[in-house]
């Protein structure tokens, strides 16, 4: 397996994994699949030397991804990031979350970040226990803060310092 930096011709792929979690209602508060365009935005606000998206591929294929983006967007908040993580429904429970955020942690100081947050709905706990093995503590709770198909949902909001 190879982890590497994403690449625009990554983008549809990155979407189709993105789009298997939404119909779970576990990973996502979307509740309609998104477009490759609408994508491009936000593909293109992450700096491999900053804010890296990360591809996990084996044998060319892409199996699962995992990306920086800033918190708050204020100054002060520069060191810490959210990082998003999606692994293809057919490899899930393979320890391929593990390898990417385990080395998104270990890569972190050299772009300045300290601090890490997931904000994972309450009822993935498949994540939640990805994050608890990597030494993320839960730091916040929002409850009923998300509304998915007429269920009221919890956000738990899990970080951990990396320095």
């Amino acid at each position: 397996m190879t982890i590497r930096n994403a690449v625009l011709t990554d983008l549809p792929r990155i979407v189709e994994i993105y789009n298997a979690a939404v119909p779970s209602r576990q990973a996502t508060a979307d509740t309609e699949p998104v477009t490759i365009k609408s994508r491009v935005p936000w593909f293109e606000s992450h700096q491999p030397q900053k804010r890296p998206l990360w591809v996990l591929t084996k044998r060319e294929r892409i199996l699962g991804w995992i990306g920086l983006q800033d918190f708050y967007g204020r100054p002060a908040y520069c060191a810490t990031c959210e990082f998003s993580l999606y692994i293809a429904p057919e490899v899930q429970h393979q320890g391929l979350g593990y390898a990417l955020l385990s080395q998104m942690m270990h890569d972190c100081p050299d772009w300045g970040v300290k601090t890490l947050l997931g904000f994972i709905f309450e009822h993935n706990q498949p994540s939640l226990k990805l994050c608890r093995k990597l030494g993320f503590d839960q730091w916040g709770l929002l409850p009923g803060i998300a509304e998915l198909d007429d269920q009221t949902r919890d956000l738990v909001i899990m970080g951990r310092r990396l320095v």
